[in-house]
């Protein structure tokens, strides 16, 4: 979809802190992040909602998250790294990953934009992790 701002991101279009990346899959910082080191993960490929992802894309999406929490939870010692699909503010599809140290946090409307020094930061912390 030409407009779309995830799309744009995965075609060189738009900036991002790609944290990694695979021939389907995407992840980096999100730009409001809930806490340092939220991440979204997303198909390359425009899909609206996550219920209409294929089951071998769906199985990559949820596979590679897994295997990003541990470094997120590490990098920002958190003790949990919380999962929200919710959609509303892109309309494509994508996993928030989000370090969470209490049982309220894990709520989108406590996302404020970062600042490029913030983002910097974190990407550090979790490229770290990663290698």
């Amino acid at each position: 979809m030409d407009d779309c701002v995830f799309c744009k991101i995965i075609r060189g279009e738009g900036p991002s802190y790609k944290i990694w990346e695979d021939e389907e899959c995407y992840a980096f910082l999100s730009i409001r992040p809930v806490n340092p080191g939220h991440t979204l993960v997303i198909p390359k490929k425009h899909i609206d909602h996550i219920w209409e992802v294929d089951d071998p894309l769906f199985s990559n999406l949820f596979h590679r998250s897994k295997e990003l929490s541990q470094p997120l939870r590490r990098a920002f010692n958190a003790p949990r790294v919380g999962v929200a699909i919710e959609g509303f503010y892109v309309p494509h599809a994508h996993i928030h990953l989000v370090p969470v140290y209490s049982m309220s946090e894990l709520d989108p409307n406590r996302g404020k934009r970062a600042t490029p020094e913030e983002l910097a930061d974190a990407y550090q912390k979790i490229i770290k992790e990663l290698t």
